[in-house]
């Protein structure tokens, strides 16, 4: 039976894909040393540690709306959930490092892309709690399946100049702003009667 252990090499923004992603380099051992593993269909919950690294001063301004005022972040700050993410690991024996894609969105309604523009520099801690199916030959008795227990996890520090590449990357010199209908409703009808050409000379109108 196979005895797993996980770790995160690094990451990277993966440049073309069809949405935006990091893939995390996964590095799995199994103690076992030679057991042959088929494959691994391996998921991962994706959490973000919040309170295992320290904010600037002009992080925590950026970070108010998330967070709140930096006197109550013993009360606000929290492990948040980021996302799930899923890769299927080729045949191995011994040991083998498999590229996890994790999804990774610009909506600025969600809390872990307010989080990640918020962050000037260094890195966003993440903890990744591991399950799925294991597909392995026994000695003499052939193919086995078994579950990854859920005890399975490893930490790793994603730097903050990795998630800004790749936003930089898909959208370049611009952000995603999600309004309500009736809000976009009127604001279209501000553009349309003033005759305005874009969306970014409404916008300044406004603020002027």
């Amino acid at each position: 039976m196979p005895d797993l252990r996980f770790g995160i090499e690094g990451a990277d923004a993966i440049p073309y894909a069809v949405s935006p992603q990091i893939a995390l380099r996964i590095q799995i051992q199994n103690l076992v040393a030679q057991e042959q593993i088929q494959t691994i269909i391996l998921q991962a919950q994706v959490q973000i540690e919040t309170t295992r690294r320290l904010y600037r001063d002009e992080e925590q301004g950026r970070l108010l709306d998330l967070f709140g005022e930096a006197e109550r972040w013993g009360q606000t700050l929290r492990t948040m959930l980021w996302t799930h993410a899923t890769v299927n690991v080729r045949p191995f024996v011994g040991r083998t490092v498999a590229e996890m894609p994790v999804p990774c969105t610009f909506d600025f309604n969600v809390g872990a892309t307010k989080y990640f523009d918020g962050l000037m520099e260094a890195d966003i801690p993440l903890c990744l709690l591991f399950s799925g199916t294991v597909f392995y030959e026994a000695a003499e008795s052939g193919l086995h399946i078994e579950q990854i227990p859920w005890h399975n996890e490893a930490r790793f520090r994603l730097p903050v100049k990795v998630w800004k590449r790749l936003m930089d990357h898909y959208y370049p010199n611009s952000a995603w702003l999600s309004l309500r209908r009736d809000v976009f409703d009127r604001l279209h009808q501000f553009k349309r009667q003033r005759g305005i050409a874009t969306w970014e000379q409404a916008v300044e109108q406004l603020l002027r």
